[in-house]
């Protein structure tokens, strides 16, 4: 795995050090000499991680790390902090500037570039996720919204296993103010509880007597449920093989026993304010791609997503020698209706219309408006009879009863209803449709309120 690295220091021997190191490792590398040079480099070049010395003059690695991750263009960053201080409350300070992790020096090369493959795979992650909500901003899906309240509005649920009852009381203790805390008995307790998906961090010791944790940190990582969930492991120091195992495989973050209350504290939100990112931007995605095919007045598919979804059913009926019915609707003289009782009522009568299209079709019947008036229903493995028995349904629903525009008034509506079915394997979803226009069409030219199909 390849980055941009962006390395800060003020001592040009240690730039050109971890220079040097970070190439070997084909690595690129970007450099800044002072806190002002890193926020504009970060600014502009947008490195995939930062390894950020803290002792400078001016502004420190404290202040830099607290302006990159206030800023929206780089708080998605991870943020390597690395410096000779090596007192607990450095680090907790640290990383309630935001830093992702805190590295003494001399830094052990090997736990150093195991780190910065492991953030920077969790950085790709985010990466995608960025850019489609920028595309959904820019299609106009959604619209951008600050998300700092939202993240740790809510308190954290983990989930822990550390089979010391010392450590357990002390991790649940500490965690217990601020989030809500389950105890796994057993590794298989762990799997069972974390796949119900009501978990929001797995913090899961890797010196467990009677079962190895690497290889349930592996469990947790490969199952569907749990794949995007983060897992903070607890490790001896000094055990570095183990620790580099732990992040190749997808762990998120550790801490070293003995475990200092503060610096879980502030790992754990650490962890809990990425993935609830994560979270916001995928159901954001969603919620877009949600809008992007739906109608946003009645609820039902829109066209776009209607021609996608026809064309499928048609090559698939047309493989399998099974017809594809298609009911296309137009509300009779419903300028009318926007001309004399404006256009809240015609907007009424589109979205009740709809919705007595959807109670009388069935669940695998895509129901669309094609566009104005317009309403389509494609019926998979549907033969011309069932499709005119339910657009003669249709027809006397919407005739029959009346559609109420005020809370005391109401509309006499119609229908007229054009019906296609496929005929044969070389028949197109263009030209399905076009027959199914051509049936509209006789059918208003024939008076309306009428169903009329049109064979090929």
């Amino acid at each position: 795995m390849t980055a941009r690295v962006l390395i800060v220091d003020d001592v040009p021997a240690n730039l050109k050090l971890l220079d040097a190191k970070l190439t070997a490792e084909y690595f690129g590398v970007l450099k800044a000499s002072s806190g002002p040079e890193a926020l504009e480099i970060a600014m502009a070049q947008q490195p995939d991680i930062i390894l950020l010395d803290v002792m400078m003059p001016g502004m420190d690695g404290f202040e830099v790390c607290r302006r990159l991750k206030a800023a929206p263009q780089t708080e998605h960053i991870p943020v390597i902090m690395v410096t000779a201080l090596d007192q607990p409350k450095d680090r907790i300070q640290g990383l309630e500037a935001g830093a992702d992790d805190f590295l003494t020096k001399p830094v052990n090369d090997v736990a150093l570039f195991a780190r910065v493959k492991s953030l920077v795979r969790l950085k790709t992650v985010t990466d995608e996720l960025r850019m489609r909500e920028a595309t959904g901003q820019r299609i106009g899906a959604f619209v951008g919204t600050s998300t700092e309240r939202m993240l740790m509005a809510e308190p954290g649920r983990a989930l822990v296993i550390d089979d010391r009852p010392n450590s357990l009381k002390r991790l649940t203790e500490a965690l217990s103010h601020q989030h809500m805390v389950t105890v796994a008995d057993t590794p298989e307790d762990m799997v069972q509880l974390a796949a119900t998906g009501a978990y929001d961090l797995l913090i899961v010791s890797l010196t467990l007597q009677e079962f190895d944790g690497l290889r349930l940190c592996s469990q947790l990582r490969s199952a569907e449920a749990t794949r995007q969930t983060p897992i903070l492991v607890i490790v001896e120091e000094g055990d570095t093989p183990r620790l580099v195992r732990a992040l190749d495989m997808g762990v998120n973050d550790y801490l070293l026993r003995p475990v200092e209350r503060n610096e879980l504290v502030a790992r754990c939100r650490t962890q809990l304010r990425r993935k609830r990112y994560q979270d916001y931007l995928r159901d954001r995605f969603q919620k877009g791609l949600e809008l992007a095919v739906t109608d946003s007045l009645t609820g039902l598919y829109n066209r776009r997503y209607m021609e996608g979804h026809l064309a499928t059913l048609v090559e698939e009926g047309a493989h399998a020698g099974k017809p594809v019915s298609l009911l296309i609707f137009d509300i009779d003289y419903f300028k009318a209706v926007n001309d004399t009782h404006g256009h809240p009522a015609g907007d009424a009568v589109l979205k009740e219309f709809a919705q007595r299209i959807e109670q009388n079709v069935r669940g695998v019947d895509l129901a669309c408006r094609l566009g104005g008036e317009e309403f389509v229903v494609v019926m998979p493995d549907t033969d011309l009879s069932y499709a005119l028995m339910v657009a003669e349904r249709l027809r006397q629903k919407v005739a029959e009863v009346p559609f109420r525009i005020e809370p005391m008034e109401t509309l006499n509506i119609t229908v007229s209803i054009g019906i296609a079915v496929t005929v044969g394997p070389s028949d197109t979803a263009k030209a399905l449709l076009e027959r199914a226009d051509a049936a509209l069409y006789r059918a208003k030219r024939d008076g309306r309120n009428r169903v009329v199909a049109e064979a090929a």
